[in-house]
């Protein structure tokens, strides 16, 4: 761990950073774990403004760095990095590896080009000034130089094949790379983000919320009685639903949006930009939507029964880590549900049922 935080950085400067670190996690209480010193110690060091901003932000507010926002420090600032680096894919480094050996071959025909060339040349001085002498026929000098450029040429062919090839491989593992990562980020019924990604979505909105001083809000839906669609018409019918249900919330989020499978018949919309109100207002058209859809059973042609959404809004506060702003959502749906499903609540409309009682 020391190694790779310190790497060729002065040792005397490194440990004043460290010390500073040490010092700021003393003040604010943070275990000093190794995850957590990498996070402080980067801080310290003041390389990553968007790190150094999160926890201004946090230590402003008097934020308590409990377990969950180390966590979330960790994940956002620290983990990504070296994740990234474990997973890079074994096939691009031998194409790689491959591209250096042909960049050094063509370096040394290189060499050997112009050495030939150089021989040539010196032949062909000391050939015309022979020849001028004696009056003799300069074909051979010609001959000689029309030989040693075709060999040129050949070499010069040779490369490009080469080089082309390996562009060519260069491009399929980009283009593999690029579907893989797609298919990695994508649930493949819905086509929505999977969770993996909305997680790290989720956490970038949040640091440019703070950064930027912003709204930022997420809806959560849920597919009322959807046991039943699968127990009356099939699992078939089941997914078909959950297909409708996503096509409908991805065409509501905005570009800077995601919208995402969070789990099961539950999806989720993360929305920059978004105050409560603004949320609820996309959430209340996506109900509204999905109540007057209508589905056929492609197999008969038998009519479903309309469906319908319960959806939960929360915005971000300040500092809170992720899994807290999706609890007080959850909260929400959970209410819409109870309270007869086919609706939208808001986390104000449980802190003013709480508030009545």
């Amino acid at each position: 761990m020391a190694g790779d935080l310190f790497g060729d950085m002065d040792v005397e400067y490194a440990t004043t950073v460290a010390d500073r670190a040490i010092r700021s996690m003393s003040q604010q209480s943070v275990p000093v774990t190794p995850g957590n010193f990498s996070v402080w110690f980067d801080y310290a060091m003041g390389t990553s403004p968007a790190l150094r901003k999160t926890i201004d932000v946090l230590i402003g507010n008097k934020r308590k760095f409990d377990a969950s926002i180390n966590r979330e420090l960790y994940a956002t600032f620290v983990k990504p990095q070296s994740e990234a680096e474990a997973d890079f894919p074994e096939q691009l480094r031998n194409v790689i590896s491959s591209a250096r050996e042909f960049l050094a071959t063509a370096i040394s025909d290189n060499r050997t080009q112009i050495e030939a060339l150089g021989q040539v040349a010196s032949e062909v001085t000391s050939q015309v000034t022979s020849q001028v002498q004696t009056n003799s026929d300069p074909r051979l000098i010609i001959e000689k130089l029309v030989a040693e450029l075709a060999r040129a040429t050949t070499r010069a062919a040779a490369l490009e094949t080469n080089f082309l090839a390996t562009t060519q491989e260069l491009d399929n593992i980009r283009d593999s790379l690029k579907a893989a990562e797609e298919r990695s980020n994508t649930d493949a019924l819905t086509g929505l983000a999977n969770r993996r990604l909305m997680d790290a979505f989720f956490r970038s909105a949040q640091i440019a919320a703070m950064e930027k001083d912003e709204p930022l809000s997420i809806l959560m839906i849920d597919i009322d009685h959807f046991k039943k669609f699968n127990d009356t018409y099939g699992h078939q019918v089941g997914d078909q639903v959950l297909r409708l249900v996503a096509k409908v919330l991805q065409d509501h989020v905005w570009e800077s949006g995601l919208a995402a499978r969070y789990g099961g018949e539950e999806l989720i919309a993360v929305l920059p930009g978004a105050n409560l109100a603004a949320c609820t207002e996309v959430a209340e058209r996506i109900r509204l939507r999905i109540s007057e859809a209508r589905l056929t059973r492609r197999t008969t042609g038998q009519a479903i029964t309309s469906i319908t959404v319960s959806i939960g809004v929360a915005q971000f506060r300040l500092a809170e880590s992720a899994e807290a702003m999706i609890e007080r959502c959850d909260r929400s749906l959970y209410q819409a549900k109870r309270s007869g499903r086919n609706r939208t609540v808001t986390e104000n409309d449980i802190e003013g049922e709480n508030a009545a009682a």
